[in-house]
């Protein structure tokens, strides 16, 4: 007599014996489903995010550029602040791979929007001198008006940044504004200077009218160089020496997209902060998942017990568990990768980012909820797996 071999379980066979088990008890799965599904969509959702601003993050670097160096007075040997030499922007331009060079000025004076208002109150806004080449230099539009010449430098006409023109109440040119002691015609108003957030704050007035009408010395306080992208660091290399070959030393250089870069990065740790909280509700939801399976296990024990008195091996029950897990978690995985997509798209079209949801982090997202559902499935297939017939049919 051949023994009797027990029937093989087709994948569509698992399939379906694990979806007719997760049917049976809908308000329990899918409450669970919502643990695997919160975690996932946060993890989904932060890496969105984070990635959709860095990708808004490089495309304003492309456009900003980062071959633009400035170059301002530190400390002299005795703590005092140091002066840039009046020659230093024509020495700059010489340097063989510039292409522009700008520079500003601080003056000592406050502008106000009436005579009216007194001197003290200045609401953050600083004046400086400004030389013809600064707007091309730092790549900024005049939002409305025009910017400073070689005659209009010369009389008191004054070019608001942005944030200067919003807190003066300006959104085009003309009018007048009180500065020094007198009234200058607003000659423009800036578009935003991303490298550049100072000139954003200031008040521009030419060169030659500051020294004139504001008692300006001449001397450059910021330096603004632009250069070959390949020869950034060339230049890097000589510009103290170059502004000022006496005291090289007391010319700090830096380069204003490092700042944007360093913003970049520090999202970065945050994101990870935030992946973890992310991680800790995955967590939670599998407990969620093992919980509801290891309660189905007791509730179905003489279901069990009938398939094992028809011929199931302890094998078939063991798969059907543990595929009732996997598609409880794959059913949270998806919902949570659908969620967490939608917040990544609407919060970037929000914030007028470009959305990006990497495709890695959608593997990886269904790779973590197939093992979740796997880890949290283990036990109660195994526990299921265990039981006798004639005990798990004694149950009443």
């Amino acid at each position: 007599m051949t023994a009797l071999a027990p029937a093989r379980l087709s994948a569509r066979d698992v399939l379906r014996v694990g979806l007719s088990g997760l049917r049976a008890r809908p308000t329990r799965v899918v409450l669970s489903a919502l643990g695997i599904a919160i975690g996932i969509a946060t993890m989904v959702a932060v890496i969105g995010i984070s990635s959709s601003s860095k990708e808004d993050l490089l495309r304003r670097l492309d456009r900003l550029g980062t071959n633009l160096l400035t170059a301002k007075p530190g400390d002299t040997l005795f703590g005092e602040e140091a002066q840039l030499p009046e020659t230093a922007p024509g020495m700059v331009a010489r340097i063989g791979p510039v292409t522009a060079v700008g520079a500003t000025g601080t003056v000592d004076a406050s502008v106000r929007r009436t005579d009216r208002i007194p001197q003290e109150i200045t609401h953050g806004i600083g004046v400086q001198a400004a030389s013809t080449d600064l707007l091309k230099t730092l790549d900024v539009t005049v939002r409305h008006g025009t910017w400073l010449n070689a005659g209009t430098g010369r009389y008191p006409g004054v070019v608001l940044g942005a944030e200067a023109a919003r807190r003066l109440g300006f959104d085009r040119a003309g009018g007048q504004v009180w500065i020094g002691g007198r009234w200058f015609t607003v000659l423009g108003v800036l578009g935003t200077a991303e490298l550049a957030p100072e000139v954003d704050r200031s008040a521009l007035v030419g060169w030659d009218a500051a020294r004139t009408y504001l008692g300006f010395d001449g001397h450059p306080t910021t330096l603004y160089e632009r250069s070959t992208d390949a020869s950034v660091e060339d230049v890097r290399a000589v510009l103290a020496r170059t502004v000022s070959p006496e005291n090289p030393e007391e010319v700090e250089v830096s380069r204003p997209s490092d700042a944007l870069e360093a913003k970049a990065a520090a999202a970065g740790a945050f994101t990870n902060l935030l992946l973890g909280l992310g991680a800790v509700a995955l967590l939670v939801g599998g407990v969620g998942v093992a919980n509801t399976m290891v309660i189905s296990v007791l509730e179905r024990r003489r279901e069990i017990g009938l398939r094992r008195s028809l011929g199931a091996t302890r094998g078939q029950v063991r798969v059907q568990f543990l595929a009732e897990s996997l598609l409880l978690s794959a059913l949270g995985g998806a919902a949570g990768v659908v969620l967490g997509a939608g917040v990544t798209v609407a919060f970037a079209l929000y914030r007028g980012w470009p959305p990006v949801v990497p495709p890695w982090a959608l593997g990886g997202a269904l790779a973590a909820t197939l093992a979740i559902g796997t880890v949290a499935g283990l036990y109660p297939a195994m526990r299921a797996a265990r039981l006798s017939p004639t005990m798990a049919l004694a149950t009443v």
